[in-house]
This record gives structure tokens, C-alpha cells and sequence, in this order.
């Protein structure tokens, strides 16, 4: 087969784990970096790091550096004529694969590199013994970079008012919903998710670039302790992203004749074949349910389509695993079983989870698996906010039929039915429960009732409480479809 010259090709890829406790001499994420591309350009069988058109950086925590991207080719010695960085979102990595895939096969990149790092371990480290790292200040004067790809507003107002936020609280609401969509009690759900998570840790401990490198039991993942208290119930600790670690990941992404010419070898080649970006309604507020997620339905088909392909006709799969609902809630929309091997990582708790740029890692390790296995294709799911923003790839050790091809289902998303949400005021008296998440002190003991409620009208309306008895009794039984009272605060009285 004629390859087209510009058709697009990953041909390198690093990661890099730092695990030193001498928090001065620690590198910080911007150097992380700089050693994740020289390791992807080791990889590609290169001498040297290339001459890169662009530098795209994932958009780190961790540092203050005005723009990673430039750091980076600072430290490797290349002068990029473009610079970027991502808005926030787990879904960015395999955006920036989709982009750039487009621009080389359009001919308006020949070879980028796609970054992200970060050093939360030793940041959090040095803040809890007062010490000031010697990186960057952010005082810096440097050309801003340019911003590559879509911001969304994900909070809703109503959402801020009540507090209802963060991912530790809204994702344990998703898999309380799931809980009761699936009519399992409480104890033979905690059962379900640990028994996946024990599977997820189970491919981490064959990981070399895994963070945590260990097979955990359902038990031990299903019961609190002291190592393992509950976050946000149902979640003990293990079930959470675990974002303190320090972590970087590149990519080398080119067309074929670029590859030829820097003397590639084609058994480093892997094909992106498809890709796809979408969301949900931004607001959780206005989704329809929190069981189901009709844009990664719709995501993953097209990008599925595109390529030929039918979901049973992937080998090595990778879906987004900040908390086990997302994996649930991919799973169900791809129509894949629970019980298949869905990540070839090990997934942000295991493999470890540096906030926006775990697909990276994904994406390497799922490099390094199509090269040991040519015959088979493989599925990456990216997921930003609250399963809000999606990005798929499918990929392959063989060339695309007709190109990489890429598309999104958005129109069809943004005319999905919505609910409206109404204002604490609006809501006072009696609701349904709909979701909910309780979440835990630094003891391990239960604190405050965050729930999404349906009024009767079918519009969502967001409670919590701060009593203890009812947070106990939410840890309980299920207490999705109950009726409970809420106040002209937002309050919700139970009892």
C-alpha cells in the first residue's frame, strides 16, 4: 500500500515518574517534561529531540510557568514557531492527538510534540514543611502561548451557591444513581465497583510507568481504614484519582514523509485512525439523568463509524477512570462489559492521576501495546469536568483506509432534552432524591448530604445537610427515591 505522505503518525512516546523524597533537588514539572520528550524522541529511535513546528502543552497544576510549552523547548534547545496550552479538562490529551492530526494530514504541521507534567507530590511536600522550591515564580516575562482548544463553563450559578462543585462530590452522585438504576443494594454495589477496581489495579501492577505498582483485593479497596477512610461516600481514599504524584508524559505526532526523512523506523509507527470531541450540557444541573451519558453514546459511535469499526472489533481499550461511575458510565454508553479489561494502564488511581494529563500516559502505554500486538486496534476515551467533555481516538499499527477522519455529534447533543434547575427558594418543600454523596471529615466520619432532588414539576433542585444522623443513614440503605423536605436554604429535612 502508497502511504500519502501526510498521512499522521504517533511515532514517539516517554513518560517519566520522579519519586525523589530531597524535595530541593526534585525536578520540577516543566524539566518532567523536557525528559518525557527526549524519552519519546529516544523512543522513535532518534538521536536527538527533532525540530518541532509546535509544542502543545496539557495545562499543569503545578506550576506557574506563563507558558510550559516554551519552557520546555527552552530546556530541549528548539525554537517551535508555535507554542500552546490546553484549557483545563482530562479529555485535553487526545483533543490535541485529534487536532494535530488534522493540521499535518492538511499540511499545516509537519511534527509536534505533545506535552504534560506534574510535580503535585513534591509541591504539596515542600508546602507542608515551608519550603520554597526553587522553580519558576511566574514573575517571568514571556510570550504568551496560544490556547489550543475549547474552554466550556462547567459550574452552573445554583451550583456554586449550594457549594456543589468539586469532583469528589459529584461523581459519587453519579454512582448512587447508577446504584439504584441498577436495583443493587448498597453492600452488593460496593461489591461491584471494588471487584472493578480491583481489576483495574490488577494491570497497573504490570505497569512499569504505573504509579502504584500493586494488585489491590475488593476488600481492600471496599473497606474503610486508616489508610483508606471514605472521601465521598460511596468512595473510600482508593477509589479517588490519586493526583499526588509527580508525572510527565510526551507524545511525537508527524506525517509519514517528516518520519521518513528524520530516518524513523515504520515498527515505530502507530496510525490515529478516527477522533471525535463533544460534551454533555455543560451544567450537570441541565442533564437529563445522572445514570447516563448520551454524548459518549454518540461520541464513541461516530468515532467507532468512522473507522469501520465495531466496538467488539477493539482489542486494547482505555477509558477515562478518575472514580468508578465514569468507567460505568463509559462502559454502558460504548456497550461494553463491565467485566472486559477497559484500561491498559490501570487507570487515575493506580496508574496515577496528574489531574489533566492521565490520557497522555494512556495514550503512550497504548503505543507501546499496538506495537506488541500489530493485529489489533485500539479505543481511547478522554473525559474532562464532571463527564462532561469527551474526546475518543481510535488507532492502529496499520494506515487508515481513507485518512485520519474525525467529526462530532454536538449538534444532536445540544438538542437533547434538558431539565431546568431551580433556586433553593423555588425549591422549598417536598422532592424526590434523585443522587446524592455524603461526604467524610479528615476522620473518616460522615459530614455533609450533597443531593441533586427532583421537584415535582421535573425540574432539579441541589440540597445538602450537615446532620449527622442523616449523613449516617445516607451510608446505609439507598435512599435514591425517597422524599424529603427541603427549606428556603436549600436544607434538606428527612426526618
Amino acid at each position: 500500500m502508497t502511504l500519502d505522505p501526510r498521512t499522521t503518525i504517533l511515532v514517539g512516546q516517554g513518560q517519566v515518574l520522579q519519586r525523589t523524597d530531597d524535595l530541593i533537588q526534585a525536578l520540577d514539572p516543566i524539566r518532567l517534561m523536557a525528559q518525557a520528550v527526549r524519552d519519546a524522541a529516544s523512543d522513535a529511535a532518534l538521536d536527538a529531540v527533532p525540530i518541532a513546528d509546535a509544542i502543545f502543552a496539557v495545562r499543569s497544576l503545578s506550576t506557574k510557568h506563563a507558558n510550559p510549552a516554551q519552557g520546555v523547548a527552552d530546556l530541549l534547545g528548539i525554537s517551535p514557531r508555535r507554542c500552546g496550552i490546553t484549557p483545563h479538562g482530562g479529555n485535553m490529551p487526545q483533543t490535541l492527538v485529534n487536532l494535530c492530526a488534522l493540521e499535518i494530514q492538511n499540511g499545516q504541521l509537519d511534527l509536534a510534540i505533545l506535552v504534560g507534567g506534574e510535580a503535585t507530590r513534591t509541591r504539596n511536600r515542600a508546602r507542608k514543611h515551608g519550603i520554597t522550591l526553587p522553580w519558576t515564580s511566574g514573575d517571568e516575562v514571556i510570550p504568551a502561548p496560544d490556547l489550543v482548544g475549547e474552554d466550556l463553563t462547567l459550574n452552573h450559578q445554583i451550583e456554586l451557591e449550594r457549594k456543589i462543585m468539586w469532583p469528589i462530590q459529584i461523581y459519587p452522585m453519579f454512582e448512587t444513581a447508577l446504584r439504584a438504576a441498577s436495583r443493587r443494594s448498597v453492600d452488593e454495589h460496593q461489591r461491584h465497583i471494588g471487584e472493578l477496581w480491583s481489576r483495574f489495579s490488577a494491570v497497573a501492577a504490570t505497569n512499569p510507568k504505573a504509579w502504584t505498582q500493586r494488585a489491590y483485593s475488593t476488600t481492600e479497596i471496599i473497606t474503610p481504614s486508616k489508610d483508606n477512610r471514605n472521601i465521598g461516600f460511596p468512595y473510600t481514599k482508593v477509589m479517588n484519582s490519586n493526583n499526588d504524584v509527580d508525572m510527565a508524559a510526551a507524545i511525537i505526532i508527524c506525517s509519514v514523509e517528516r518520519a521518513r526523512s528524520l530516518g524513523i523506523p515504520p515498527d515505530r509507527w502507530i496510525f490515529p485512525q478516527t477522533g471525535t470531541d463533544c460534551h454533555e450540557h455543560n451544567f450537570v444541573s441541565h442533564r437529563r439523568t445522572f445514570s447516563d451519558t448520551p454524548a459518549v453514546r454518540l461520541g464513541g459511535a461516530l468515532a467507532l463509524r468512522l473507522a469501520d469499526k465495531a466496538i467488539d472489533d477493539i482489542g486494547i481499550i482505555d477509558l477515562y477512570s478518575c472514580f468508578p461511575s465514569a468507567v460505568q458510565l463509559g462502559a454502558q454508553s460504548l456497550g461494553l462489559s463491565i467485566t472486559r479489561q477497559l484500561t491498559c494502564t490501570g487507570g487515575l488511581s493506580f496508574a496515577g492521576g496528574p489531574w489533566n494529563n492521565y490520557v497522555m500516559h494512556a495514550i503512550a502505554t497504548m503505543m507501546t501495546e499496538l506495537r506488541r500486538n500489530p493485529k489489533e486496534s485500539a479505543l481511547v476515551w478522554a473525559n474532562g469536568g464532571y463527564a462532561t467533555k469527551h474526546s475518543f481516538g481510535v488507532y492502529a499499527a496499520t494506515p487508515p483506509k481513507n485518512g485520519f477522519r474525525h467529526g462530532s455529534p454536538q449538534a444532536q447533543i445540544d438538542v437533547l432534552p434538558r431539565r431546568d434547575v431551580a433556586t433553593a427558594t423555588q425549591a422549598a418543600g417536598p422532592a424526590i432524591i434523585e443522587a446524592y454523596s455524603v461526604m467524610h471529615d479528615r476522620n473518616g466520619s460522615p459530614e455533609t448530604v450533597c443531593a441533586s432532588a427532583l421537584l415535582s414539576d421535573g425540574r432539579r433542585a441541589w440540597a445538602t445537610s450537615s446532620e449527622y444522623a442523616l449523613a449516617e443513614a445516607m451510608t446505609r440503605g439507598e435512599w435514591v427515591g425517597k422524599s424529603m423536605t427541603l427549606d428556603a436554604l436549600g436544607t434538606i429535612h428527612a426526618f
